[in-house]
């Protein structure tokens, strides 16, 4: 991504905030100004007050730089504040835009990405950027127009010397356009190891049972060594820069200062010039070179948000697979039936995991989806709230393709009880309410009671205000798949997706979440994925899938008498 470009995306971020950054620019005028005063008042000083003696204007003198100073420092205020009020809400929207485009996104996008990049893009790129927009673009653009002021006092001291000047300021600008290129090669590998360690963070803390378990401590500890070694280089390499690029536009500004010094001083001594001209003139000049090796200072952090900008637009601009069309419809309550028509299906393209499924599920009726691993189970269920969007054919609800209707609409009407429970660092109560925060207590208590759920929550320290922990770590596997369970049956939808929603569990805590899922399973048309055979003999219908394709169909009894892949799938569960 270009540099105009990120700039103009920039903008397009700091419009809404364009009334504040005109008062603060107008303030920068002003104190750019007064800094322009300050230089030129050392010529009366020089030449009125020490050189004529005039005693009125020492007096005068004095009150008007304490004016000038206080005048200064409140509007210095003023716009310092105002700039950094914007720099904080650009990074609260960003950050806000970050998020909420990630809540738009199919899971395609999540599948390929670690979790520990994605929160390093919401943190530690914003954070990066938010040095840039913050202190960079304060000093910029403070310096810009102080530049503009004092090279007005130059001219109008002595236009000779001024071009002269000049001459030296392009050969200080070399090292910051040279050593920027650089900077951002650098922050955009150091924010892409930022990334990578933040996902080694985060697999080595949530898996730390297993990494204890397989006694690989100091493997990982070597491994996030590497990583912190990794950054610890690329850090010097940026500093090594930075402190390189600051002396040389020193030595090329004291270049320049010898020679203006040499030249004005043969002016004065020839009687061109008087000595308060002079001063004035090498004071404007001192303070004009004072900006330009502030930007080598911040160069780096300069470059550090433009880096972290064009990775924040390039994830901003991912497109996800799974939108709603614009004129999309509201997906009546479900009545009918789930017809899969001639669906297929590809994770990537050429590379199909469903093939010409043909498929009808009526309402109320339990169906239960078996095969061996990587069949395309889970695949094909994923495919009914949309998740994914099939790659040919057609899923219709009540012959309505889903891809026309509402994700609200449809989503609202399918509750899904997964073998991973996801359940939120929050109370036992917020996570049963999950999707209906302001469901009256006796609703929750009376879903909790139907997922056999009740008595261990009025165990627990503060029953339905306890703390469930991350990923729901206090309670046991049965607890919280009961939860989850609990969750479901609160939502109320008529469709329902059952995902190995036991074979996580040992047989206690099986049979009692079996019963919890019986109670759920009353007036809902279920689709239940499953391994262990035992849990789908009641199943109204049973389908099995192998290689993407959908090679059989029936009750359990009728596909055990057809000898065919269920037959296989049984004898090798049941006869070990």
């Amino acid at each position: 991504m270009s540099n105009r470009e990120i700039i103009t995306r920039l903008y397009g971020v700091l419009r809404p905030y364009l009334g504040k950054l005109v008062i603060a620019m107008v303030g920068m005028v002003v104190v750019a100004g007064l800094n322009a005063a300050q230089a030129y008042m050392v010529k009366p000083l020089l030449d009125e007050i020490f050189v004529n003696r005039d005693a009125r204007l020492l007096n005068l003198l004095p009150l008007a730089l304490l004016l000038l100073f206080l005048v200064k420092g409140v509007v210095y205020f003023v716009y310092s504040y105002l700039l950094e009020w914007v720099s904080q809400c650009v990074i609260r929207d960003l950050r806000n835009r970050i998020y909420f485009h990630f809540n738009e996104l199919d899971l395609t996008f999540f599948q390929k990405r670690p979790t520990g990049e994605l929160i390093s893009r919401i943190i530690n790129d914003v954070t990066l950027l938010q040095g840039a927009v913050s202190h960079a673009l304060i000093r910029i653009l403070r310096d810009f127009f102080s530049v503009i002021s004092l090279l007005g006092v130059i001219f109008f001291m002595d236009w000779r010397l001024a071009l002269m000047s000049l001459i030296f300021l392009p050969m200080a600008s070399v090292p910051i356009v040279v050593f920027g290129k650089k900077f951002r090669r650098i922050s955009t590998r150091y924010q892409k190891n930022v990334g990578e360690a933040t996902n080694l963070l985060h697999e080595t803390i949530g898996g730390a049972r297993i990494v204890k378990a397989f006694c690989m401590e100091e493997f990982e500890k070597k491994r996030f060594a590497a990583k912190m070694q990794d950054l610890f280089e690329i850090l010097m390499r940026d500093t090594r820069y930075r402190c390189l690029s600051h002396p040389m536009i020193e030595f090329m500004g004291g270049v320049g200062m010898a020679m203006i010094i040499w030249f004005g001083g043969v002016q004065v001594l020839k009687g061109n010039s008087t000595p308060g001209t002079f001063m004035s003139f090498l004071t404007a000049l001192v303070m004009l070179y004072e900006p330009i090796k502030g930007v080598s200072k911040i160069n780096s952090t300069i470059q550090q948000g433009m880096a972290s900008a064009s990775r924040i637009f390039s994830l901003l601009d991912v497109r996800p697979r799974v939108r709603e069309r614009r004129h999309a419809v509201v997906l009546p309550p479900f009545a009918g039936e789930i017809t899969f028509d001639h669906v297929s299906f590809a994770y990537e393209k050429n590379e199909p995991v469903l093939h010409d499924i043909n498929l009808r599920i009526r309402r109320g009726e339990v169906l239960a989806i078996v095969g061996p691993s990587g069949s395309g189970k889970t695949t094909l269920a994923n495919l009914i709230p949309r998740f994914y969007d099939v790659s040919a054919g057609a899923l219709l609800i009540d012959g309505h393709d889903v891809r026309d209707v509402t994700l609200h609409s449809l989503r609202g009407q399918i509750a899904l009880v997964t073998q991973q429970t996801i359940l939120f660092n929050d109370t036992v109560r917020n996570n049963i309410a999950y999707g209906r925060r302001d469901c009256p207590m006796e609703e929750i208590i009376e879903a909790a009671r139907a997922a056999y759920a009740l008595d261990f929550i009025n165990e627990l320290p503060e029953g339905f205000e306890t703390l469930v922990g991350e990923s729901g770590t206090r309670l046991s596997g049965g607890q919280q798949q009961r939860l989850s369970i609990a969750r479901a049956l609160l939502k109320d939808a008529p469709i329902l997706v059952l995902d190995e929603a036991t074979s996580a569990l040992d047989t206690e805590s099986e049979r009692q979440v079996q019963r919890a899922l019986e109670n759920l399973m009353q007036n809902r048309t279920t689709i239940v994925i499953a391994h262990r055979l035992s849990t789908i003999r009641k199943a109204d219908r049973i389908v099995v899938m192998k290689e993407g394709h959908l090679v059989e169909e029936g009750s359990h009894d009728e596909l055990l008498a057809s000898g065919g892949e269920y037959e296989v799938l049984h004898r090798m569960q049941y006869d070990q």
